[in-house]
């Protein structure tokens, strides 16, 4: 199984090492490594047995010779290249040209598909997330669902690369994906149509007055400098924050530097992430510089199984620095990162070289964040009741009137209910974090006025 790049590079949590890249806290990742870099850790001798070429040899002469059709040196090679890599583990890949040219559309949110980030496993293609406002997102995909045919073929352990590929394709064609729902055992037909897709990874508004909803759906190349600049916007509208609501529910991931400086602009101080490998220039830590975008003010991250790769590092360190609550449920667990490795202009391997830890030393690969509130995936209904003729002191026949005559009972009905109702039957979690987040404000007091909003470089 393997991670594809469908949405971005979602999954991709480093920079390529060609172009050396400065990281939010000053630290770079590094030119393409030398041969004494890439040496093995160990002094111990590894050699190769020479039965296991002679037997590479000879599976590779049988399947020239007696496979029922011709495949030429070049396809076999490559072949055998992907099949080493994705043994590995399920990030590991070999990127030819068209790898290449996908793996810089999606880190820059720019291409031409549904708006998916699908995981191959045991010969099936399943869904980690939609990305929002997307032919995918719209049609109703969710995590956790699997792909059984693609415009009725079914998708099988011996076609799955070329159905992986189905999904991508020109604006305006069309596809017809059949879904299975997690926890159902009936198929149904999804017609879609491709779009250029233009993702823009944040979004800000006021839930509420003085409380803030961040959603950021993946990390791209311009996800942290956006933040900066939208929830600045915000602020400079409707004044400072009680708290914000940061969601990263179906967030797939992206790239590490995205994730750090996202947290960054969370945080005053303290490790963000630290990354160890064998190489070197895998062993890395980012530190939070002094600048926190809301002052202090709480705040609640929203996950769910969606929540994966650079997602998870944010929640991490926002959960470890005590920055933020995090609700909801377990998130995917993907705690290792991967690094482009160039061979020539054309190809490149894609490897994971370090595992990552959050700011308590902690690796959620295999693991995932647990929630410090879990909520099941529900959502609720308004209950039927019948109309009450006698619902309060003011609806009784002679009540007294309130000592301040201005009020008049004009404020009865307006507590807040219908729309805390409203909300909780369209997004319950969301409703369920925003309760959450105003126990917190209050706790906290009124935030003070900022002449500016820093912004961190």
């Amino acid at each position: 199984m393997r991670f594809s790049t469908l949405s971005l590079a979602a999954l991709l949590l480093a920079a390529p090492l060609a172009q050396a890249q400065t990281a939010p806290n000053g630290a770079k990742s590094s030119a393409t490594p030398t041969a004494a870099a890439l040496a093995p850790a160990s002094s111990v001798p590894d050699r190769l047995d020479l039965d296991d070429v002679r037997n590479f040899s000879r599976v590779y002469e049988i399947v020239r010779q007696a496979y029922v059709e011709p495949v030429d040196n070049k396809t076999l090679m490559k072949a055998a290249i992907s099949g080493m890599l994705s043994g590995l583990d399920p990030h590991s890949e070999y990127l030819d040209k068209d790898g290449l040219a996908e793996l810089n559309e999606d880190t820059t949110g720019q291409y031409g598909g549904l708006g998916i980030e699908v995981l191959q496993v045991d010969g099936t293609l399943r869904i980690v997330a939609p990305i929002d406002d997307t032919p995918a997102a719209r049609a109703g995909i969710k995590p956790g669902d699997t792909i059984v045919k693609i415009n009725g073929k079914p998708v099988d352990a011996d076609n799955i690369d070329e159905m992986f590929k189905e999904l991508r394709g020109d604006p305006g064609s069309k596809i017809t994906l059949t879904i299975l729902h997690e926890k159902s055992d009936k198929p149904i037909d999804m017609p879609m149509v491709r779009e250029r897709i233009s993702v823009t990874s944040v979004k800000t508004r006021e839930i509420e007055p003085g409380y803030a909803y961040i959603r950021i759906s993946q990390f791209q190349d311009d996800t942290a400098p956006d933040l900066e600049k939208k929830l600045a916007e915000l602020v400079r509208k409707n004044g400072p924050q009680k708290g914000a609501i940061l969601d990263l529910r179906s967030n797939p991931g992206g790239l590490l530097t995205a994730a750090v400086g996202v947290s960054d602009d969370f945080l005053d101080s303290g490790t963000i992430v630290t990354t160890r490998g064998r190489l070197q220039d895998s062993n890395l830590s980012f530190e939070a510089h002094a600048g926190d975008l809301l002052h202090g003010a709480p705040m609640v991250v929203l996950v769910d199984n969606g929540t994966a790769s650079a997602a998870e590092i944010v929640s991490g360190a926002l959960k470890d620095n005590r920055r933020a609550l995090i609700i909801g449920r377990r998130t995917f667990g993907k705690g290792v990162v991967q690094t482009v490795l160039p061979l020539d202009a054309d190809h490149a391997v894609k490897i994971t070289t370090a595992r990552y830890y959050t700011p308590n030393g902690t690796s959620i690969q295999a693991e995932g964040i647990k929630p410090d509130i879990a909520l099941a995936d529900l959502s609720v209904n308004k209950a039927d009741s019948p109309p009450s003729l006698i619902a309060s002191e003011a609806d009784l026949p002679n009540h007294l009137a309130n000592e301040d005559g201005s009020k008049g009972g004009k404020d009865i009905d307006n507590d807040g209910s219908a729309e805390n109702a409203k909300l909780a039957t369209q997004d319950y979690a969301l409703s369920q974090a925003l309760n959450v987040l105003k126990g917190l404000a209050l706790n906290r007091g009124v935030p003070a006025a900022a002449a500016t909003t820093p912004s961190k470089h």
